[in-house]
């Protein structure tokens, strides 16, 4: 983190199509748009739209006034993320091109300011996907969008300053006390790059707990050309760990012969050490099962254009709401606040390089290789970050560039290994980490391959790398059967990956649905790849990633239990998902049975879905009069007629229909009302189910399903405070339809109605359409105050949520 960061995100002028005047300062750019930092070049439809529409050659325009204090001093124009080709000129003159949409670049603009007059900053930005760099040069399965869509900021240094450090720890003795990590003794090890003659000078480095107390001094070293290595240790520190990640920060001092302090520069890090290894993933010495989501960061309407707290709150859903412990930013690095975040929650991250599929020619793959070193020099002190993804993803074997990028890989942090996701078997093998996308799961087959089938050294580390996603798309307004499919083939991946202890972990495709070409998705520019909606609402299939944490209690029952939404009129396969100890199931106030994870039939996850195979419990010996063994027989028999109906009868039910007849003289008739009074329940009166999820002998959650008798929209906005800072905020609103029992009404694809009043605006219609009972809207601060936005339902119910706009402190 450098101190004295000028953010610039506000102010700008932009116009869809560059013109080489608009880089004279003179230029008259009144006419041009207003727009704020994030910035997309266009707001695209939720759907149905061609990539073309953001594709183009825009030009963004931003004055600002250098105050005479400026003089002698280094002026530097750093920008976050701009997509994809950017040139930059400031006062008419280039100073600046990036050729990666997806990496900070940083532009030395002293010589061309003017101090204590108006300066122009000229941004020519091509967002056309015919470049010659990455990921570009063949079909993508994602949109790539356009813009300066992360923040902008001016630094200001002295001629000799810090340019960045590399911070890397050693663990001596660990230990463990009320629950947290230690080592007796830790070592920060720095390079720290300085630019500038810095003969004579000195670097002192201080640590502290992260906000706690004063920082302590630890080492002093002599600056030396090129980079400083400094070694300062300390005793009794708390580790970095996915349970419980604690941060350090560290301030560096250069100081002149004088004692004078000239430039000073403060890093997060956490000290930690993680490894991967044949028979697994270590963290801090522990073997930890890696369980994660692939991740975009896109968003319906603006693509990659959302301020800070959007990309925060991806990794607090990711974490606390998904319940992973990893996720791989794919196919690019992501923005440093999602990271920041990362490393606060103790998300563990595997960061790859843009691309997909293709490789280019010789400059294209220079492209790459800078890539790398950008990525690494960029998030190197994130402790969350565990793995350097150093291949394209997906790309055929290419020995000689590959070479490249591991080398860079290692030579820019030795103590990171590197993956290279692939997506066949057994290819030449460069990296430290085999890194496999494993679609092998059809639903009739193991969750996931053998290692030794896959990888071409066995010794090595393995890490599956995605899973699902194209193999079974799945809408949330889908069919029953088809959603529940979907849930399963998540859980039988995650349980095949945990029975096998030489697989490192998981990563599922993916977090949620996102836009795409029209070589992928499902015609409308989606993909529904996705565990959640594009709004971030979870899918059935979320359930099961929620269920293995502890913190948040978690049930789901896979089914409404309408018989009419499966063929015949049969029940189907219904499963109970949950992290309780246990689960109580009633049908009409009467208790049936209670189930607990050992009823799961997967076994290696701690807590897997449980299949539902009683609806009847001790109801034949009450009310029917049924002695105890014929009630167990005949319930059986119900209960095994549940899933595919009376039609569909398997031999062996028939034969145990038969048995049952013969031995209690039982009709056929008889056996079926007892069906239909007690299973299907057809034309009879309306069944309630009840679920109570209990864990430590209390009910922590429960479940009621009955006939739905209304409609009405559920809405939860991750925030009511949105703040005023560097530059506009957001809010996210996730909208759902529920029934009387606040269960989710997957059919309903109603039209909503948005309306905003005072300090917030609409990002995207004002009009939508829920998509499975789900949708969402996006707010954005317009100015300090009060704000309204207002929703109205197709049947002319009102919600409304208000929101405060104050000031960043």
């Amino acid at each position: 983190m450098d101190k004295g960061k000028i953010y610039i995100d506000r102010d700008w002028k932009f116009d869809e199509a560059f013109r080489e005047d608009m880089i004279r300062p003179e230029y008259d750019d009144s006419a041009m748009k207003s727009v704020m930092i994030p910035h997309s070049v266009c707001e695209m439809p939720f759907h149905y739209f061609d990539e073309h529409i953001y594709q183009m050659n825009s030009c963004y325009r931003r004055h600002f006034t250098a105050p005479p204090e400026w003089q002698d001093k280094k002026i530097l124009l750093t920008f976050e993320g701009v997509a994809h080709s950017a040139t930059v000129y400031v006062n008419g003159n280039k100073t600046a091109e990036s050729f990666c949409g997806y990496t900070a670049f940083t532009a030395d603009i002293t010589g061309h300011v003017k101090l204590g007059g108006d300066n122009v900053i000229t941004v020519s930005v091509n967002s056309n996907e015919d470049l010659d760099q990455p990921p570009f040069g063949f079909a993508i399965d994602y949109m790539t969008y356009g813009g300066i869509y992360r923040d902008v900021y001016l630094t200001v240094k002295p001629e000799t300053y810090i340019e960045r450090s590399a911070i890397s720890t050693k663990l001596i003795d660990r230990y463990e006390k009320d629950g947290k990590r230690f080592c007796r003794k830790g070592a920060v090890l720095t390079r720290v790059y300085i630019c500038g003659n810095a003969e004579g000078y000195k670097l002192d480095t201080y640590i502290r707990k992260m906000g706690q107390g004063e920082f302590e001094l630890l080492s002093t070293a002599l600056a030396t050309e090129g980079y400083t290595e400094t070694v300062a240790r300390i005793d009794d520190v708390e580790l970095w760990d996915p349970e419980n990640p604690a941060l350090y920060e560290q301030k560096t001092l250069l100081v002149d012969s004088d004692g004078n302090i000239i430039d000073e520069r403060t890093d997060r890090f956490g000290f930690r050490k993680a490894v991967f290894k044949q028979n697994g993933f270590f963290i801090n010495g522990r073997k930890f099962r890696i369980r994660g989501l692939n991740r975009h960061q896109s968003y319906a309407y603006t693509g990659y254009a959302m301020p800070d707290s959007m990309q925060e709150l991806d990794a607090a859903i990711l974490k606390k709401e998904l319940g992973v412990n990893a996720v791989r930013t794919s196919h690019y690095p992501q923005a440093q606040s999602f990271l920041d975040k990362c490393d606060e929650l103790g998300l563990l991250v595997f960061t790859e390089i843009p691309g997909w599929q293709h490789i280019g020619g010789e400059e294209w793959k220079d492209i790459a290789v800078d890539n790398v070193k950008n990525m690494i020099r960029q998030n190197i002190n994130h402790p969350s970050i565990i793995l350097w993804g150093v291949r394209i993803n997906e790309s055929v074997d290419d020995e000689q560039f590959y070479a490249r990028t591991n080398a860079v890989a290692h030579a820019e942090d030795p103590d990171r290994q590197t993956g290279g996701v692939r997506c066949y078997k057994k290819g030449i093998f460069q990296e430290d980490v085999y890194t496999y996308n494993d679609f092998s799961h059809c639903g009739t087959n193991a969750g996931a391959a053998k290692k030794s089938s896959i990888t071409a050294d066995d010794s090595k580390p393995y890490l599956v790398t995605e899973y699902n996603g194209h193999m079974f798309p799945t809408k949330a307004f889908d069919s029953e059967d088809h959603r529940l499919e979907h849930m399963l083939r998540h859980t039988r991946v995650l349980d095949a990956v945990a029975s096998q202890d030489d697989i490192s972990g998981s990563f599922g495709w993916c977090m949620f649905d996102y836009n795409t070409h029209k070589d992928f998705g499902s015609g409308d520019r989606i993909c529904y790849h996705g565990v959640c909606d594009m709004f971030r609402n979870p899918k059935l299939a979320a359930a099961v990633y929620a269920a293995q944490q502890e913190e948040e209690p978690v049930l789901e029952v896979s089914s409404a239990m309408n018989i009419g939404e499966h063929p015949g009129g049969n029940v189907g396969k219904v499963y109970i998902i949950t992290n309780a100890d246990s689960v109580r199931m009633y049908k009409n106030d009467e208790f049936i049975r209670e189930y607990t994870n050992d009823d799961s039939e997967f076994k290696n996850l701690a807590h897997g879905p449980i299949r539902v195979t009683d609806y009847i419990g001790d109801a034949l010996t009450v009310h029917e009069g049924m002695p105890e063994k014929q009630a167990q027989e005949v319930k059986d028999l119900l209960n095994g007629v549940a899933e595919k109906g009376l039609y569909r009868l398997s031999p062996l039910v028939m034969a145990k229909a038969g048995f049952i007849s013969a031995r209690y003289r039982m009709k056929y008739d008889e056996a079926v009302a007892l069906y239909g009074k007690y299973i299907a329940n057809w034309g009879g009166i309306v069944s309630s189910y009840r679920f109570e999820a209990v864990k430590n002998g209390e009910i922590v959650k429960t479940v009621v399903i009955s006939a739905s008798t209304d409609a009405k929209i559920e809405t939860v906005a991750n925030t009511e405070t949105l703040h005023e800072g560097k530059t506009y905020d957001v809010a996210l609103v996730r909208m759902r339809a529920v029934d009387q029992n606040g269960n989710l009404l997957n059919f309903y694809n109603d039209p909503v109605r948005l309306e905003t009043k005072g300090s917030i605006k609409l990002i995207g219609p004002d009009t939508v359409a829920l998509s499975g009972g789900m949708g969402g809207v996006y707010v954005r601060s317009a100015g300090e105050g009060r704000g309204t936005l207002r929703i109205t339902d197709s049947r002319g119910a009102i919600v409304t949520v208000d929101f405060t706009v104050c000031a960043e402190e």
